[in-house]
């Protein structure tokens, strides 16, 4: 089952989520996919540091698209929507 943005509870996660997905079926490569993706997650949490968004970005990329599973996440303290 492929995880659709809407099934994603957290606001950062689905932006997230959907600008890798975006991005990468433009032809974007990878790393500027995912180094875009961590600059996304800082604009909504400016407060973490580099470390911790791009650890973030990997586990949701890899979680969602890579493993395409559909359940929770580890990931920030936001509220779900």
């Amino acid at each position: 089952m492929v995880t659709e943005p809407s099934q994603i509870a957290r606001t950062c996660e689905r932006a997230v989520v959907t600008a890798y997905r975006e991005l990468r079926d433009v032809g974007t490569e990878d790393v500027a996919a995912f180094n875009a993706c961590t600059t996304l997650y800082r604009i909504h949490h400016p407060e973490a540091s580099l470390n911790e968004a791009r650890r973030l970005v990997s586990e949701w990329i890899d979680h969602h698209i890579v493993r395409k599973r559909s359940g929770p996440t580890k990931g920030c303290d936001c509220p779900p929507v």
